[in-house]
């Protein structure tokens, strides 16, 4: 029997048998790797519902009525979602060719690049997709230093990015990932960069500003263009090569493009500064006080209250940003020149009191340590448990400080003072208000509190009230016309006039003076009364009419506040805000219907849905008659008293006016009806002036009634507040686009009052007709 043929044996066998071992157990090591991390060994995993709908922080936006973003509510994220259709295109070329070049060709690991990253060790690129790098920045957080934690994160984003892949399309990916990137400097998502370093929408960039802003996504804090010009321009030019290197642009264009400097335009996004701030900081109070009344919707895992900072709510303002920023630069300009001349007057040579008028130390004394009391400085120090003597110690100590200068130029300055000086430097500034509103619908169009909100946080629109002064006259007069049928052509003598005492609970006799303390004796009508602020004439109206009746109508009209039934009234002893001044007025353009002012039309939530539309609040006042009978009064005071400045320019020789009024030629020919107002010792300047679809409201005081000018032809209203409403008109007439109005105020048909004081009144025209009869018949 034959005898079998040993085989040989292969050497290798062994090795290849364990190669096999070792090829198949990593990849089952990897795959258990894989599916562990997806069942949460290795940390929590995002849930299903929590990858359709990955919650990231969104500021609350506020919009001006034109569209405009006025600013945000935020803590910490400043960010604002926009769609993937908002993006340009050469936004979305220049991240896939600096980021991930195989995009749309993986499902969220790119095997191509991991295999390259493994084999250099990093050296010629990473290998995290977009779709990683959205995950690490949604679920995973920042990389571990310890080796095995960062490896363990990074099969998390593995999984978590191929999730994401199947829930989300590619172009859904790429706008997440460019919403939720911080960019630096509340930069928070694309839209916030935008704005902030180049002032535009998304949607507005230039192929090098979309490279730029891609540049920023490998270290936002290292390539930061204000920071790190140079470094951040190259990396510009690095994402602009690999643009031409994937084909998006050509060669030529890159050259042309790198040769180009880096054009930044900075407006960085805060509370403090921006457009319309004092009207963000009212909002925001608005807000708060709306959620505390509209719970949120329960939804499991949620708040169950609205939060401005986080929720990405929605808030669609009245506010036109067009008007707004013309406002701010009216006032800007005019009160730069007011607050100069102010200065001229008020040294210390000139004044040792500056720059309080007619005060003693101690009045001065008491002022100062008010202010000390309410300070920050004072808080602060006195929650840290500090005694008062401690306290006031610091205030006398030199300290480094920024205040407001107006020759600044960001207005703003670093110097070295003890913080009591600084108090009383303070105390030196003109502050002002100003509200515009639409008369016919109650939207207030802009709203300006102070001169700086970064330095004067108090809203002189909402938060002051102040004494109205002659601007109060015209509710005297409406209650005339109203109640006792007169019109703006009954004439009455400026002669001394007095109210006996207890007449109307006053216990002595009120005997008011005109401004100038003469009487000419002559006989105005009511409409030169008015127009020349003529104080005998107002207060005969109100003996005549009552001060009740004065108080019911002004009630009527949103100024709510108590007012006394006396006749001192009549000359604007009250204080009333801005904002319900021209509230007020508006109803005298309106025909004679209060419509409350709005600022806010609607509310909606990240999602869209309306979770507010505000109702008008309107009353009828007046009649129609009475209304433009008042109008027509009005008008006089731009046509014939002190508010005939805006038709022409004023020349007057000295310092005050060369600095505020010439040089302001505003010189309006269209019909303008308005008010100007002086309160005692010219502590506070108002006009309130208006066309038929624009009623605006100005102010201008110093914070302490003692801080004023000491002579009346430079604190009076139609010095002091009335060049900021001319400049703003100015201005908004520049714009045709506003459709600011220049035609004249709707007379009522059948119009019942007299207006026409040159027209023969009816009765002595018929009587004229009689005479003329009885001649011809010869008797």
């Amino acid at each position: 029997m034959a005898k079998k043929k040993k085989t040989k044996s292969n050497p290798f066998k062994p090795f290849i048998k364990a190669f096999w071992i070792l090829f198949l157990g990593g990849v089952l090591s990897i795959a258990l790797i894989f599916l562990l991390a997806s069942w949460g060994v290795f940390g929590e995993m995002p849930t299903f519902e929590r990858l359709e709908n990955p919650q990231t922080n969104l500021a609350t936006e506020i919009i001006s009525s034109d569209g405009k973003t006025l600013g945000k509510f935020f803590l910490e994220d400043n960010r604002t979602d926009v769609p993937y259709s908002e993006l340009p295109e050469n936004l979305v070329q220049a991240l896939i060719a600096t980021e991930d070049v195989r995009y749309y060709d993986h499902s969220g690991v790119d095997a191509r690049g991991t295999l390259r990253a493994v084999m250099f060790l990093g050296q010629r690129g990473g290998a995290s997709t977009i779709s990683q790098q959205l995950a690490r920045q949604l679920f995973v957080g920042v990389r571990s230093k310890n080796v095995v934690e960062a490896v363990l994160q990074k099969v998390k984003e593995w999984v978590i990015a191929t999730r994401l892949e199947r829930n989300y399309t590619k172009e859904e990916i790429i706008s997440m990932y460019l919403n939720i990137y911080d960019f630096g400097y509340n930069a928070d998502g694309i839209r916030s960069a935008s704005r902030i370093y180049f002032g535009k929408e998304p949607r507005d960039l230039k192929i090098e500003e979309s490279a730029l802003l891609v540049g920023m996504l490998k270290n936002s804090s290292l390539y930061n263009p204000i920071r790190r010009e140079e470094l951040t321009l190259e990396r510009r030019n690095t994402v602009l090569a690999q643009m031409e290197k994937y084909n998006y642009i050509t060669e030529s264009e890159r050259d042309s493009l790198i040769a180009q400097k880096m054009d930044i335009n900075f407006n960085p996004e805060n509370h403090r500064e921006g457009l319309a701030t004092y009207f963000r900081m009212y909002l925001q109070r608005w807000l708060k006080n709306w959620i505390s009344e509209n719970p949120k919707p329960a939804m499991e895992g949620e708040r169950d209250t609205w939060n401005i900072y986080l929720d990405g709510l929605k808030v669609y303002t009245t506010i036109d940003s067009r008007m707004q920023a013309n406002a701010e630069a009216a006032v800007q300009d005019h009160m730069k020149r007011l607050q100069a001349e102010f200065f001229h007057q008020n040294t210390p040579d000139r004044n040792p009191t500056t720059p309080f008028l007619e005060l003693t130390s101690d009045e001065i004394r008491s002022i100062i340590n008010r202010a000390m009391k309410s300070s920050e400085r004072w808080r602060a120090m006195s929650r840290q448990g500090k005694s008062e003597e401690e306290i006031r110690d610091s205030f006398n100590k030199q300290t480094e400080m920024t205040v407001f200068d107006w020759n600044a130029p960001t207005r703003e300055k670093d110097t070295v003072m003890t913080p009591l000086d600084s108090i009383r430097y303070y105390k030196t500034f003109l502050r002002a208000a100003m509200m515009s509103m639409e008369p016919q619908t109650g939207h207030v169009k802009a709203w300006v509190g102070g001169i700086n909100y970064r330095h004067f946080q108090y809203d002189n629109v909402i938060q002051g009230s102040r004494q109205a002064g002659s601007t109060f006259k015209p509710f005297v007069y409406a209650a005339a016309i109203d109640q006792l049928r007169k019109s703006p052509c009954d004439a009455l003598p400026d002669t001394q006039y007095c109210i006996e005492a207890n007449k109307y609970g006053n216990p002595e006799p009120w005997c008011p003076k005109n401004a100038n303390g003469k009487y000419s004796g002559q006989s105005y009508t009511l409409k030169r009364a008015l127009a020349n602020s003529v104080n005998t004439v107002t207060a005969q109206l109100i003996d005549e009419v009552g001060p009740r009746p004065v108080v019911s109508i002004v009630k009527n009209l949103g100024l709510t506040r108590e007012i006394p039934e006396v006749p001192s009234i009549a000359l604007g002893t009250p204080e009333f805000s801005v904002y319900e001044m021209v509230g007020a007025f508006g109803a005298f353009a309106n025909q004679g219907v209060y419509v409350k002012p709005v600022m806010v039309t609607r509310i909606e939530d990240r999602n869209g849905t309306v979770l507010y539309e505000y109702t008008p609040e309107t009353k009828d006042v007046l009649s129609r008659d009475v209304a433009y009978a008042m109008v027509d009064l009005l008008k006089g005071v731009t046509e014939g008293g002190s508010g005939t400045r805006l038709r022409h320019t004023v020349a007057k020789e000295n310092h005050v006016y060369k600095e505020v009024v010439t040089g302001y030629p505003y010189e309006f020919s269209n019909p303008i009806a308005g008010k100007t107002g002086t309160t005692q010792n010219q502590s506070d300047g108002w006009f309130i002036g208006m066309v038929p679809n624009l009623v605006t409201g100005v102010w201008v005081g110093g914070e302490e009634r003692a801080t004023h000018f000491s002579r009346i032809d430079y604190g009076q209203g139609a010095t002091m507040a009335l060049p900021i409403w001319g400049l703003y008109m100015k201005q908004n007439y520049a714009m045709p686009e506003l459709e600011i109005s220049l035609a004249d105020f709707e007379e009522p048909e059948d119009l019942s009052i007299r207006i026409d004081c040159n027209k023969p009144l009816e009765e002595e025209e018929e009587n004229q007709e009689l005479e003329d009869d009885l001649e011809e018949l010869d008797f």
